[in-house]
């Protein structure tokens, strides 16, 4: 686990996953956090000196010598994850270890006291150029915890430093999206445990970088509670906060291999694309965004067998939504709100349209008449989340002779649910919204074919 109890002690937040209450006015994310949930499928890169000890965890004493890869190359990076549909990648600028991927003044562990670059390199620079070559939108993680820095556990000293070197990644990068802590936490030299400054961190962000979310141990995205990629049944965004309701979406880490860093004995171990398409169920399909750890090795390239699964894992997410049986269908709704609520932008396109029921209705349905009978085996729902999440419950059903049967249902929409049930054959499909907490905006409805069948 890279996570540490600091980071655990998240459960009891974790708790609030599911919308409490009917709120008189219902959250609704910021333009960035709305952006971010739309991103989908994002990207970690875990690289460091780890990389060149086969390590998870380092000491913080390694030599930086040890840091030299022999054939760097960001732009590999950033082509394979653009073509595998990757919107932004989080770069481990600095891990545990405390060795800084970029010439921080503030330490000589760093990649300017090793042999890379003869001692002239920048892999936080040469990564954010590729990433922006690729219109790829940038991340950072900075890990709170360092083994290497004598002042940790001296809190005061200690946050003053971390803050510097937060400092020079925010300023000295361009526009940073995504600001990622986790709670990692030990006992400096001293023999005291280190307590964080994370009001004063949060404030240089916002100073800095006003856009930047600020991811995990933040106010703006959360962890989902695992390492394993897999969000819960009907996870909300909306959580219960500081007395009251907010905003704050799940964010599914998970690894392409066992571990984080780069092993060469895990070759054959990167995870199967029937698992990442579960994964991938389990996570974006339930409302969250999945972050899909790729480590480059020592010559700073993904490696083959990485480079081989992203690029079918692409081609599966790109084959799940090119069919789509709802694309063509005659709709006809219980109700809608004006041409503005018309139940047609439900297969438009747009996320910024939606059907809405007449004014003042929380309930309603909308019928699919696919012209001919379809076997599908996923339903694909989506609110137009800016207006918030509404909807409380539904169901989705076909008509099955003279009898309409539900094949699927759930409490939670948000982003997205990809709903997977046993194949079905039908050719009039109704999605029933049978709660909200306001008039339910519903701005996307799709039928499509998972290759691999049913959730496991």
């Amino acid at each position: 686990m890279r996570y540490t109890r600091g980071l655990l002690l998240l459960a009891g937040v974790l708790a609030a996953c599911t919308i409490a209450g009917e709120p008189g006015v219902l959250p609704v994310p910021t333009p960035q956090q709305l952006a971010w949930q739309r991103h989908e499928f994002i990207a970690f890169a875990h690289f460091g000196i780890n990389t060149f000890t086969d390590r998870e965890w380092g000491e913080g004493t390694e030599d930086p010598q040890l840091f030299n890869p022999t054939d760097f190359d960001a732009r590999q990076w950033a082509t394979v994850l653009q073509d595998a549909g990757v919107k932004l990648l989080i770069l481990t600028a600095k891990h545990h270890d405390g060795f800084c991927l970029w010439p921080s003044k503030f330490t000589e562990h760093c990649v300017r006291n090793s042999p890379w670059r003869h001692g002239q390199g920048d892999v936080v620079r040469e990564v954010v150029d590729a990433l922006r070559e690729k219109q790829l939108r940038v991340g950072l993680y900075l890990s709170p915890w360092d083994r290497n820095q004598p002042t940790y556990g001296d809190s005061p000293r200690y946050n003053e430093y971390f803050r510097n070197q937060l400092r020079e990644l925010l300023t000295n990068y361009g526009a940073v999206d995504e600001v990622w802590f986790d709670g990692a936490c030990g006992e400096g030299p001293n023999g005291k445990q280190q307590v964080y400054d994370w009001p004063a961190c949060y404030a240089t962000v916002r100073e800095i970088q006003p856009n930047a979310l600020i991811a995990i141990c933040g106010p703006d995205i959360r962890w989902v509670g695992n390492e394993s990629g897999v969000a819960r049944e009907n996870e909300s965004s909306v959580v219960e906060r500081d007395g009251g309701l907010a905003w704050h979406p799940a964010e599914c880490d998970v690894s392409i291999r066992p571990g984080w860093f780069y092993h060469a004995s895990q070759d054959t171990q990167v995870k199967p694309l029937a698992t990442l398409a579960d994964i991938y169920f389990k996570s974006v399909g339930r409302n969250s965004v999945l972050l899909l750890n790729i480590p480059p090795d020592q010559r700073g390239r993904f490696a083959a067998p990485d480079v081989a699964r992203l690029k079918e894992f692409g081609a599966f997410i790109r084959g799940l939504y090119a069919t789509d049986f709802a694309r063509d269908a005659t709709l006809e709704a219980s109700s809608q709100h004006g041409p503005e609520g018309s139940a047609r932008h439900l297969t438009d396109g747009r996320l910024d349209t939606s059907w809405t029921p007449a004014e003042g209705q929380t309930t309603g349905s909308v019928e699919f008449d696919l012209g001919t009978a379809r076997a599908f085996n996923v339903a694909r729902i989506q609110e137009d989340i800016a207006l918030g999440e509404r909807v409380r419950a539904y169901h989705i059903e076909i008509l099955d002779g003279n009898q309409w049967r539900t094949i699927t249902d759930g409490k939670v929409i948000g982003h997205k649910q990809l709903r997977r049930f046993p194949e079905v054959t039908a050719r009039r499909v109704r999605l029933v919204i049978d709660e909200a907490a306001a008039p339910p905006a519903i701005a996307e409805f799709g039928l499509h074919v998972n290759p691999f069948g049913t959730a496991n």
